[in-house]
């Protein structure tokens, strides 16, 4: 990869064309506007990226009139610096009148939506407006994404399959010196993580990007979620490394299973049946299918390889602003699928107190197909997944 960034944060004309869309959208549902208080919701439609603590953060989307930025004081500069969209500001939370009861009375007595809510305010919330929609219709709209926000989905695949791809090559020498999951992980983070931030820090300065995953092995590689501990992998165990990756925001996901010293013929049927298992849910993604059924149609192939008590978790989930977010691919989600939209693919295998298996690529639906922008595993077939000590 160059060393100099030839990508750029969304600009303030992208932010301004969400707002527009957003405004339709409460005109077309009989609303005043939007209140925005989810961050991931304020930044894609604001531009203001900031630190989401207990102190919320509101954007109010008007139909008539400017939007306003609400946020805690502490943030006043931060923010002040960062947007042109008016701001006000509230003392401190959790206040004399909470932030949010707060915000409404800013705004006046309106028929709006708010993408979130705390049951415990429900009642103090209906006695400030005229109407109040529940709706999350920013998370709708971030569903499809649009080209620039494809661009930096792909940058950041990029980087995922960078950590992968240095686990790849040190992961043997390392643990032949006594190194444990930790320095595995560590030293994986250090080479990706240091080539993001050479390339991108200076012009996405402001803006999210950084790198998170985890390292496990032998039995813990069953433990999807598990911590990363100081456990040094033994020869004949799988290790499993999840990477995720963002880039002005934007999130994507690599992932792999990788057998240390040689691999034997189960553990080579299970990566085959994962492979399929990714394979079926790519030819599942067309426009109009269901998110639900693309669930299915993947884990049927682990199924048919008598691997149904080893699934713990759905093929997928949608990425943008959120490393997780709408819509899913699983069960309860009949979402239709569209191109535009960003998927995580990620077929699982996990046998308690044996052995764990986990494979991930980034999706991205086009009009005929899927991208898949995480090459790792494309680069690196099954065989050559193998860690020599």
């Amino acid at each position: 990869m160059n060393d100099v960034s030839d990508l750029h944060p969304l600009s303030a004309t992208f932010h301004a064309a969400m707002r527009d869309r957003l405004r339709q959208t409460a005109s077309d549902n009989g609303l005043d506007g939007h209140l925005f208080l989810r961050p991931s919701n304020a930044a894609y439609v604001s531009g203001f990226f900031y630190s989401a603590n207990e102190r919320p953060v509101g954007l109010w989307i008007p139909v008539e009139g400017d939007p306003i930025l609400f946020i805690p004081e502490l943030e006043r500069e931060n923010a002040e610096g960062a947007t042109t969209l008016a701001v006000r500001h509230y003392t401190e939370f959790p206040g004399e009148v909470p932030p949010l009861l707060w915000m409404l009375d800013e705004i006046g007595p309106k028929s709006l939506s708010l993408d979130q809510l705390d049951a415990l305010m429900l009642p103090a919330v209906r006695d400030r407006v005229r109407r109040l929609d529940l709706r999350d219709y920013a998370m709708e709209q971030r569903y499809i994404k649009t080209p620039e926000e494809i661009t930096l989905t792909r940058a950041a695949a990029g980087f995922a399959d960078l950590f992968l791809t240095r686990l790849s090559a040190a992961a043997g020498d390392i643990i032949a010196q006594g190194g444990t999951e930790t320095d595995l992980l560590n030293d994986a983070m250090a080479f990706a993580r240091g080539a993001l931030m050479t390339r991108h820090r200076a012009t996405f300065a402001g803006t999210p990007m950084g790198i998170t995953a985890t390292v496990h092995s032998g039995p813990r590689a069953a433990l999807p979620h598990g911590a990363v501990i100081e456990r040094q992998p033994r020869p004949g165990e799988t290790l499993i490394a999840g990477i995720g990756a963002s880039l002005g925001g934007y999130h994507a996901e690599s992932g792999a299973t990788f057998v240390i010293g040689q691999m034997n013929g189960e553990q080579r049927r299970i990566m085959q049946a994962m492979q399929d298992c990714d394979a079926a849910a790519v030819a599942a993604i067309v426009p109009s299918a269901r998110c639900d059924l693309v669930n299915v149609a993947a884990q049927d192939v682990l199924r048919g390889a008598g691997l149904a008590d080893a699934i713990r978790h759905r093929i997928g989930h949608g990425m943008g602003l959120d490393g997780h977010e709408a819509p899913w691919l699983a069960p309860g989600d009949k979402t239709r699928i569209a191109a535009g939209m960003v998927f995580s693919n990620e077929p699982g295998v996990y046998r308690p107190g044996i052995d764990g298996y986990r494979t991930i690529n980034t999706m991205i639906v086009t009009e005929t197909g899927v991208e898949i922008p995480s090459r790792f595993q494309a680069d690196t077939p099954i065989d050559a997944r193998v860690i020599a000590l």
